[in-house]
């Protein structure tokens, strides 16, 4: 398939192949949508086996942003980066202003943040390139590590699931299988215990269970591959893609599957019916780790802390709206949540036209 092919099979507006020898930096922006606004999402470093990976990688998860932006109610559109390279070894100053430098002269259609792979510091050599980027320390103004704010946000999912499957969002007694206690499953952790909670958690990482266990004494400690066989109220992923599929769903004992990580479903549409026909209540990934997007739009208006905690809070009356949807309308929540996102770009597409100007039957789809 070509590249125009695959930019009209998702309506894509437009991609961006960034290339400098000298700091070695090879890199894709992909704008999804700008319907609701200048496109936001992070750049993922990564050493992806071929272009074509690549490719379809950022491709797939800008149009996610387009949704995660829409369905948490923030006039920004979809977009993602990914820098092909090994985070741990390629990493340099050069590369990433380099890199800072495309991105300013998408001249504010994109806007980019951290990712996997990339750190808060990394963003800093991007900004003395670019106006475009978010995610930056609180020293230069930003909002710093997202991660907490990502966690409350999936907290607050995580009550709004407990109330719509069982009418009461309290936690105490509750026990919740956590995949994966690093960055945001270590302060989702927090929450929970703080709440009576019973956590069972794993991780691949032996640092952060370590730290997991010292800090919470009562989290009991899973191996990897029984996590999802762990009798519970909430299993919540917050580490690896794709960990619902034909294989774990059969394992899973849990009522609810609510969690930070990305892509959870191996196959959206044959995974999320099947949780339905097991009577597993599913909180869409991408609107309930949206905390972190929320953390980060923020700067763009002068970053304030108690705002962004505020609007990630609200994550809890938008996934009561999914369930709602899904109810009423007899379908999947995540189709519901995909409906709610949808609903939104096309009602504020009327009035609005795309980021940069023109109208929405106008909007140029290109390459450069």
């Amino acid at each position: 398939m070509g590249v125009f092919e695959e930019l009209a099979k998702k309506d894509h507006e437009q991609l961006v192949f960034c290339q400098d020898q000298d700091s070695g930096l090879k890199a894709i922006i992909a704008v999804h949508d700008t319907t609701l606004g200048p496109a936001l999402g992070g750049s993922r470093m990564w050493p992806y086996d071929n272009e074509e990976q690549a490719l379809r990688d950022v491709m797939r998860l800008s149009r996610g942003m387009t949704y995660k932006s829409a369905a948490a109610g923030l006039n920004l559109g979809g977009g993602k980066a990914v820098i092909i390279a090994n985070p741990k070894t390629d990493k340099s100053e050069a590369l990433f202003r380099s890199y800072g430098r495309f991105v300013q002269g998408l001249a504010g259609r994109y806007i980019t943040a951290e990712d996997v792979g990339t750190t808060v510091r990394d963003m800093e050599w991007v900004r003395m390139e670019t106006d475009f980027v978010t995610g930056i320390s609180r020293a230069l103004g930003g909002s710093g590590d997202p991660s907490p704010v990502t966690a409350l946000g999936c907290y607050e999912g995580i009550k709004a699931s407990l109330k719509w499957h069982t009418g009461n969002e309290s936690l105490e007694g509750k026990k919740v299988a956590v995949q994966g206690v690093g960055a945001v499953g270590y302060h989702l952790v927090q929450h929970l215990t703080r709440d009576g909670a019973k956590v069972f958690a794993t991780d691949i990482d032996q640092e952060n269970l370590r730290r997991v266990t010292t800090d919470f004494r009562s989290v009991e400690i899973v191996a990897p591959e029984k996590i999802y066989a762990v009798d519970c109220d909430v299993f919540a992923p917050c580490a690896l893609g794709a960990v619902i599929n034909d294989e774990t769903i059969t394992m899973l004992k849990c009522g609810i599957i609510a969690g930070s990580a990305n892509n959870q479903l191996g196959d959206e549409d044959k995974h999320s019916v099947a949780l339905e026909k097991k009577g597993i209540l599913y909180a869409p990934d991408y609107v309930i780790n949206a905390g972190g997007l929320i953390n980060v739009a923020n700067e763009l208006e002068g970053y304030n802390r108690e705002r962004a905690v505020q609007q990630a809070a609200s994550i809890y009356n938008i996934i009561t709206s999914i369930y709602q949807i899904a109810r009423d309308e007899k379908i999947t929540t995540l189709r519901a949540a995909n409906a709610l996102a949808e609903r939104r770009i096309q009602r504020l597409g009327r009035i609005k036209g795309t980021y940069a100007g023109l109208p929405v039957q106008k909007r140029a789809r290109g390459i450069i």
